[in-house]
C-alpha cells in the first residue's frame, strides 16, 4: 500500500477537519510539525509527501528516493526545491486560490478595525467606562468612514480583485496597480488607504519604503496580508511613530513566528494579527478538498495543479 507522510498538519487540520480523503489513498501517517532533524527519518521510504511550511530540500530527496508526489498545503511553493524535484521525476503541486475571499475579508477586518476600533471600544464597556459616561455615547480614538476614500491595491490578482469589490460596497474609489499595468506611483500618491495583494519577487522587495512612504498621502492606511518582506519594517515603524501613515494592519510579518525585536511591535497605531487571514474553516476545508484531488488526479495520470 502506498505510503503517505504529511509532515505538519497542524495549521490546516488542528482537529476540526478530516484527513479521511487523504487516508483513502494510502497509508497515511501525520506529524503535527517536523523539525529539521526528523524531516529525512519521518519521510523514510514514503512515496507521498504533504507540506505546507517544512521545506524539502535536494538533500532530503537524495535521501528519500521513493518520492513520486510532493503535495503543498499551500498556495506559495518555494519550500520545496521544485528545480530538484523535476530533475527526479518529483510531481510538485500546491493548491492555488483556497483562501480567496478569507483573506479578502481579513484585510477588512484589519481595516475596520483602525477605522472603528470595534474591539478597544467594547473593552472599554466591559470595564465600565460606559455606565460611568455622563453621554449617552463616546469614542477615544478617531472614528473614520471608509465612503468616498480611495484604495490604492498594489496587486491585483483575483484576492485584489475580491478586495476592490468589497471597497466598492463601502463607496470606496478604487485603483490599482500590477508589474504589468497601472501606475505605482498613481497608487502611493493618490490612495487614502493602501492594500497589498501581490506576490513576493525579487524585484519588489521591500517594496514598501521609506521613498515609497514618501510619496503616500499623510495619514495614509497601509493592509498587507500578503507577504511580509513587500515592507521595510524599521522605514514602516518610523512613519507610524511619526504620523506620517496614520495606521497599518498586518498580517504578515518578515519573519515569522515575529520576531520579539520586531520594531512593529512598539509602533504606534500597528495591528498584526498572526498569519490568519487564510484560515477561516471554509477556506481550509476548500484547501483540504483540492489537496485530496491533486493526490487523486496524479494517481490517474491527469496532474492538476502542477508547479514543477
Amino acid at each position: 500500500m502506498m505510503k503517505i507522510v504529511i509532515l505538519d498538519g497542524f495549521t490546516e487540520n488542528p482537529g476540526d477537519l478530516s484527513w479521511e480523503g487523504i487516508a483513502k489513498l494510502g497509508e497515511l501517517t501525520v506529524y503535527d510539525r517536523t523539525n529539521a532533524a526528523d524531516i529525512i527519518p519521518r519521510i523514510g521510504d514514503a512515496e507521498v509527501v504533504f507540506t505546507n511550511k517544512t521545506p524539502i530540500t535536494r538533500e532530503t530527496l537524495e535521501a528519500c528516493p521513493n518520492i513520486r508526489y510532493i503535495g503543498v498545503l499551500a498556495t506559495g511553493y518555494n519550500i520545496v526545491d521544485v528545480q530538484a524535484a523535476a530533475e527526479k521525476g518529483i510531481t510538485v503541486t500546491n493548491v492555488p486560490a483556497y483562501g480567496t475571499f478569507a483573506v479578502a475579508q481579513a484585510a477588512f477586518a484589519l481595516l475596520l478595525e483602525i477605522t472603528n476600533r470595534v474591539g478597544h471600544h467594547s473593552d472599554t464597556v466591559f470595564r465600565g467606562k460606559w455606565t460611568q459616561s455622563p453621554d449617552f455615547c463616546y469614542w477615544d480614538h478617531p472614528l473614520m468612514s471608509l465612503h468616498g476614500k480611495t484604495m490604492g491595491l498594489i496587486g491585483f490578482g483575483r484576492i485584489g480583485k475580491a478586495a476592490a469589490d468589497i471597497a466598492k460596497a463601502f463607496g470606496m474609489n478604487v485603483i490599482y496597480c500590477t508589474s504589468k499595468e497601472g501606475s505605482l506611483d498613481d497608487v502611493l500618491k493618490n490612495s487614502d488607504v493602501i492594500s497589498l495583494h501581490c506576490p513576493l519577487t525579487k524585484e519588489n522587495e521591500k517594496l514598501i519604503n521609506r521613498d515609497t512612504i514618501a510619496k503616500m498621502k499623510d495619514g495614509v492606511i497601509i493592509i498587507n496580508t500578503a507577504r511580509g518582506q513587500l515592507i521595510d519594517e524599521q522605514a514602516l515603524c518610523d512613519a507610524l511613530n511619526s504620523g506620517k501613515v496614520f495606521a497599518v494592519g498586518l498580517d504578515v510579518v518578515s519573519k515569522e513566528p515575529i520576531d520579539a525585536q520586531n520594531p512593529l511591535l512598539k509602533a504606534k497605531n500597528c495591528f498584526i494579527t498572526p498569519h490568519i487571514a487564510w484560515a477561516a474553516k471554509e477556506s481550509r476545508q476548500k484547501l483540504m478538498d483540492i489537496a485530496v484531488d491533486n493526490l487523486k488526479s496524479f494517481l490517474a495520470g491527469n496532474i492538476k495543479n502542477r508547479v514543477n
